[in-house]
């Protein structure tokens, strides 16, 4: 089997609360997303998806993965898909990191594996774990009082895990901190996740302030070292999210004991491929993962899914839907939230079929 096309489409995905508020003062109401369909000379076409949370969130932004992937794709044409290592070592060689860039080429020829040995990804993953798997709810960011009254909302369609949006003043986030701890039921799960937002002292009055409840901290600070202090200086559960960017700070950071948990999002790694290593290596190490990407439709939901459900469920931590957040659906078959549930599909690949009138005209085309 050979490459013979790579195509690119631009979607808005609006969102169905209006906004998404994190740290810093970001905002985004539309998410720019990036569909990527790879044709193959078997007649099979796989695909991915990459979707930046805007470019204040990481080194990533909508147009310069559409960039990217222009950049790459003539590289891949005559490859096999399903040699994954190679196709990722051609795309290592074509371009110096962005990672992110190739996430979305990665999935599409995943997804061409599975279509073309009849399997579903999550079995070329490792195998579905169980019947489906929970996820948590983001609270954008918001006054204590909203942020508990989401909560309550949320618990009441069958979310048990919650990811506070934090990393503002920290006396706000204190309060929001304690206003959605009050209003959690037994076996609900509490993550303040500040992406990158307080300084060290910040945090660490936060840290302290939050002692006797039961939250998990997550990604407090900028830097690797910043995060560090705080973890030293805190028995509260740690997350790292931002500074986890491969697998050389996954091993850095088990060596140095500085997390409980991570959050492992496909694109900020490359795609499955790497997402892979670094999901085997966190088992391993009995490491927990939240399992997820930086935002995206139908076809980033469907690629969460594949590698959460087939991830042991001991080190599971949480996942995510996304498509549920978006008001536009991009794919037939993506998987859709149940009670706070998801599962992978049992189809061959990722198991979703685009909807090309919603995708349109490509912008990319080799």
């Amino acid at each position: 089997m050979k490459i013979t096309r790579i195509r690119a489409y631009q979607v808005d995905l609006p969102l169905h609360e209006g906004s998404y508020k994190w740290s810093g003062g970001n905002e985004v109401s539309v998410f720019d997303s990036t569909v990527v369909a790879i044709d193959t000379d078997a007649g099979l076409t796989g695909f991915g998806e990459i979707c930046p949370l805007g470019p204040a969130y990481l080194p990533a932004y909508a147009a310069g993965a559409r960039a990217g992937i222009a950049e790459l794709a003539p590289q891949l044409i005559g490859a096999d898909p399903r040699a994954l290592g190679e196709i990722n070592q051609q795309m290592d060689h074509a371009m110096r990191g962005h990672p992110y860039v190739k996430s979305a080429l990665d999935v599409a020829c995943w997804d061409l594996l599975g279509k073309a040995t009849g399997l579903p990804v999550a079995t070329l993953l490792g195998g579905h774990v169980g019947k489906d798997f929970a996820l948590y709810r983001a609270i954008s960011q918001d006054s204590p009082a909203r942020m508990a009254k989401s909560v309550a909302r949320y618990r009441a369609e069958g979310y048990t895990k919650f990811q506070l949006k934090v990393g503002g003043d920290p006396d706000t986030d204190i309060a929001r901190i304690r206003a959605a701890a009050a209003v959690l039921m037994r076996g609900d799960v509490l993550v303040a996740d500040a992406n990158t937002g307080w300084t060290q002292h910040e945090a660490l009055r936060v840290a302290d302030a939050v002692r006797d409840v039961n939250v998990y901290i997550e990604q407090p600070c900028a830097s690797y070292e910043q995060c560090r202090t705080v973890r030293a200086h805190t028995d509260r559960p740690f997350v790292l999210d931002e500074v986890v960017d491969g697998v050389d700070m996954v091993v850095r950071a088990i060596a140095d004991r500085a997390m409980d948990v991570i959050n492992l999002k496909i694109s900020k790694v490359g795609g499955l491929t790497r997402a892979r290593q670094i999901r085997d290596l966190c088992v391993s190490m009995g490491i927990g993962m939240t399992i997820e990407d930086t935002w995206g439709g139908d076809i980033v939901t469907a690629a969460i899914a594949h590698l959460a459900h087939s991830t042991p469920t001991q080190y599971l931590f949480s996942s995510t839907d996304f498509n549920s957040y978006v008001t536009v659906s991009l794919a037939d078959g993506a998987p859709r939230r149940r009670n706070g549930r998801l599962a992978a599909s049992h189809e061959p690949g990722l198991g979703v079929h685009p909807r090309m009138k919603v995708l349109g005209k490509p912008v990319y085309s080799t």
